[in-house]
């Protein structure tokens, strides 16, 4: 019996119908940029794996530093515990984040890093006697699936269902270089209007939105706006983080700093799943009182996993390498000629790229789950090419170690499924 067809038996999966019965292809091993199917078939990872595996999958440096904490110290408790990997990464972190990061809390996914960010932000002001219960986020943001990161999330295909549990969010569109001035008013609008906690947003691109960028002058003008009216601004770095926008972090093109910053992903560069909220010492010192309740009571069992807290020790040493920045600039100028080669294509609508994140949009509609992108998944894969449009968005998110032969690949299979759209 094969390995889909065991699969079958017991699982579910994440983002799928599974009455109409859809394959899930068996991955036995994964090594630098690519996967390999129990038949033997290998693919070219081109999404890093939902953009964790930015060093490669299984890269040595990181396995070993694994394997040896493994040997030295597996999990201990973080409420009642400290030990070395911990203090190590929150020093090593504070190094790369925005100069005003100083507090480094841990969880366990992208999703949980957001629901943090949002409990800080209530409970911060719910500390100073205001009690503040609205967010402002972007439209067509996505943040995660627990329910706080879900009020903030935009894109209804995730939320339908639970839309009336959800926290109270009130959504402004993304700056695009001519509407600054309209956002402005709106947001002062919901100041003025509303009891606004935080503003949550992911910095220059939306991910789960089809790598939809925006701009940078813009949203820094939003953030000094919610600065002036005392909203913090707490900024998703879930996809956007680890230089994958040709910086450390994508706030890093930007005037005004966050005062939260979620992170998971990359951060163990896909090996374990780790989180971290980071904060300004501002918002920490918010919660100090005599009083235990203001403490900040939000805890995951595995929080600070030192085996976790080695492998994003280890992924930093790497980002921070002459040569993995030196890799970054080298897909960063591929990218940039790919462009130029297809974005006059009669079958692209419109194309964007920052850092190693590239994006065409067909020039088709097509369902976010529908047939035709079903058709192109297939067409990638049967080709050797791991790509997962999102509705008529192609993407690319490659991870930092990928050839130039391997590179070349993914840019000639996209150019051959502009054929069959």
């Amino acid at each position: 019996m094969t390995l889909n067809e065991r699969d079958k038996k017991h699982l579910w999966h994440p983002l799928k119908q599974h009455q109409l019965q859809p394959e899930s292809l068996a991955i036995v091993k994964a090594k630098g940029c690519i996967l390999t199917d129990e038949q033997g078939k290998e693919y070219i990872d081109a999404i890093a794996s939902w953009y964790t595996c930015m060093y490669g999958h299984c890269h040595p440096y990181i396995t070993e530093r694994v394997y040896a904490q493994m040997q030295q110290l597996d999990q201990v408790m973080f409420s009642d515990f400290t030990h070395e990997p911990a203090v190590q990464l929150s020093e090593a972190l504070v190094k790369i984040l925005p100069d005003n990061q100083n507090r480094v809390y841990f969880n366990d996914n992208g999703s949980t890093a957001v629901e943090a960010g949002i409990k800080m932000a209530l409970q911060y002001y719910f500390n100073k006697g205001d009690k503040r219960s609205t967010f402002i986020a972007f439209e067509n943001g996505f943040h995660g699936d627990t329910f706080g990161a879900m009020s903030v999330s935009g894109l209804s295909v995730y939320n339908g269902p639970f839309e009336d549990f959800l926290i109270d969010v009130k959504r402004i569109p993304t700056p695009n270089g001519t509407n600054t001035a309209l956002i402005l008013d709106t947001l002062k609008h919901y100041a003025d209007t509303y009891k606004i906690a935080g503003f949550v947003y992911e910095p220059l691109i939306q991910g789960a939105a089809g790598m939809k960028t925006h701009d940078a002058q813009g949203l820094n003008a939003i953030l000094n706006a919610c600065t002036s009216k005392g909203i913090l601004t707490i900024a998703d770095e879930v996809m956007t983080g680890f230089g994958k926008t040709g910086r450390y972090f994508a706030s890093d093109y930007l005037e005004t700093k966050p005062d939260i910053i979620c992170l998971s992903k990359a951060l163990t560069a896909g090996l374990i799943p780790m989180a971290i909220t980071s904060c300004t010492e501002t918002i920490y010192e918010g919660f100090l009182s005599s009083d235990v309740a203001k403490g900040f009571f939000h805890c995951h069992t595995y929080a600070a996993n030192p085996v976790g807290c080695a492998a994003a020790i280890a992924g930093i040493e790497l980002l921070t390498s002459a040569a993995i920045q030196n890799n970054i600039s080298r897909i960063t100028k591929a990218h940039q000629d790919f462009n130029t080669k297809i974005k006059a294509h009669p079958k692209v609508k419109e194309t964007r790229h920052i850092g190693v994140i590239f994006a065409l949009d067909l020039n088709t509609v097509m369902e976010r789950y529908g047939d035709l992108r079903d058709k192109l998944l297939k067409f990638f894969m049967d080709r050797g090419v791991f790509l997962r449009p999102l509705g008529n968005t192609i993407y690319i998110q490659v991870p930092y170690i990928i050839t130039d032969a391997e590179l070349k690949k993914v840019y000639q299979t996209i150019e051959e499924a502009l054929e069959i759209v």
